[in-house]
């Protein structure tokens, strides 16, 4: 499924210490993204939206379906 050269998704069992996506990390992509002229995310909503993206790409082998 993955190359030898891809590191995500990670596996949470392999290192736990990679299993928790917080609300601070998330309101750090999201302001990097405000920071690169992306629109801010200002809805709950949105917020929602970027969790599960992260979330997927972080942890979810469904992304790959994708490329």
């Amino acid at each position: 499924m993955r190359s030898g050269d891809v590191h995500y998704p990670v596996d949470p069992k392999e290192k736990p210490e990679h299993t928790h996506l917080t609300v601070s990390l998330i309101e750090d992509v999201a302001e990097l993204l405000a920071s690169k002229g992306f629109p801010r995310v200002d809805d709950s909503r949105d917020f929602v939206r970027l969790h599960q993206a992260l979330y997927e790409f972080l942890y979810s082998t469904e992304f790959w379906h994708y490329f």
